[in-house]
């Protein structure tokens, strides 16, 4: 595979572009593998990248139901920041943060990630003091973080009305937090996983899981049945549906998230701007669209479109915050099945099922995750046991009772 650089770009440019290697293959299955990692999204091809990079894997297949990064990569509003309240959390999303920082150089292809600031507003007292906690404990895990006052949110932020139904009070602030490219994460990883020999096997359903004796022994496909000595499920808010035919029943709801884009404009927004009281947030892409998102809706379900009442709510609110915007039109809208756990932290773990591994109920966080996530859950894999970053993230917790409750610092957008 040829390396990306200024004269790969010139080279090519003089041949009109004709000559490009494909970015990753398209074979068909296998009989067997080593490892079959289920869901093609950024998850599941950042752990068959360091399974392969890292571990040495060699017979990697990573499956996927449809397109590549089709799901919920392509479903989300972007936000990629570290800013948890719990140590374990910090020490995960904070690990992720740390790869993000590197991955384009790592993985040579342009993810655009734009460390831009993440802001996140307080509306009442007890947000504020809520929020100058997590400031606090980011700090003493080496996390950055700062307390904004009134007077330093609008410099930062000229645009915003402070004095909305919500008076805003105050804001913690992430500079290294920001924004990156979803499809390119999920390009980027596919290349690189490519590049290591694993294959990307697309259009390819699972329906069925086998195991005999305790142990996992393949996937029933649309393909036919895939013998794997391992299975690792990263599919997001269909992470119930598979784990059911293992036999497995697993602690998550699965519910639709709504985002919309607006159209183009000029430059007026240069960081992420999110409101839990008010359950919005806001950044504006580089091409310019508005980009905006909301809570989940309330109902549990597998819909992967918007709904009215919830969009409505939340522009009014964007609006009454930003009434520079009232006259912009929204260009499209849609919705990801995000798949939530009892306390707001994912599922990063083997199972009873020897050989069979779950990645799943990030929430609505998954996207900002992404390079840390693939790398743990790839050592989980690889060596059988948990990396000791996600070892608090194992699914025996649910019974023990060591729960990680992150609603707080997740906000509205996990």
């Amino acid at each position: 595979m040829s390396r990306y650089s200024i004269f790969s770009l010139i080279r090519n440019g003089l041949s009109y572009n004709q000559n490009w290697q494909r970015a990753w293959k398209s074979p068909e299955p296998k009989r067997e593998y080593d490892v079959v990692v289920v869901g093609g999204g950024g998850h599941g091809l950042a752990t068959a990248y360091y399974l392969a990079k890292e571990h040495g894997v060699k017979n990697i297949a990573v499956i996927e139901k449809g397109w590549l990064g089709g799901g919920n990569t392509a479903r989300n509003t972007t936000i990629v920041r570290s800013n948890y309240l719990w140590d374990e959390s910090a020490r995960l999303y904070e690990t992720a943060m740390g790869l993000w920082e590197g991955l384009s150089q790592d993985l040579n292809y342009n993810v655009m990630f734009s460390q831009r600031g993440v802001m996140n507003l307080a509306h009442t007292l007890q947000e504020v003091r809520d929020t100058q906690r997590r400031v606090n404990a980011n700090r003493l895990n080496g996390v950055d973080a700062e307390f904004l006052t009134r007077d330093q949110i609008k410099e930062i932020v000229p645009i915003i009305n402070l004095d909305c139904h919500y008076p805003v009070m105050g804001a913690s602030f992430q500079r290294r937090g920001g924004v990156a490219r979803h499809d390119a994460v999920a390009w980027g990883f596919a290349r690189g996983a490519d590049k290591y020999g694993v294959d990307i096997i697309q259009n390819c359903g699972v329906t069925g899981i086998r195991r005999e004796n305790g142990a996992v022994t393949g996937v029933d496909t649309v393909k036919g049945f895939i013998k794997a000595k391992k299975v690792a499920v990263v599919t997001a808010g269909n992470s119930s549906v598979l784990a059911a035919m293992a036999g497995i029943r697993l602690p998550l709801e699965s519910h639709p998230l709504q985002a919309l884009v607006s159209e183009s404009i000029k430059p007026v927004l240069d960081t992420v701007v999110m409101s839990n009281a008010i359950h919005a947030y806001i950044s504006q892409s580089d091409k310019g669209d508005l980009v905006i998102g909301a809570g989940i809706d309330q109902y549990t379900g597998y819909g992967q479109r918007g709904s009215f009442q919830l969009i409505e709510g939340t522009l009014k609110a964007i609006v009454e915050m930003f009434p520079i915007f009232s006259r912009v039109r929204m260009n499209r809208q849609w919705g990801g099945v995000v798949d939530v756990s009892p306390d707001a932290c994912p599922i990063i773990s083997k199972t009873d099922v020897k050989g069979l591994y779950f990645n799943c109920g990030w929430g609505t966080g998954g996207f900002k995750a992404t390079p840390g996530s693939g790398w743990v859950f790839a050592h989980t894999v690889a060596n059988d046991n948990p990396h000791p970053i996600n070892a608090p993230f194992s699914l025996d917790r649910f019974y023990t009772g060591h729960l990680i409750d992150e609603h707080g610092a997740a906000a509205v957008a996990h």
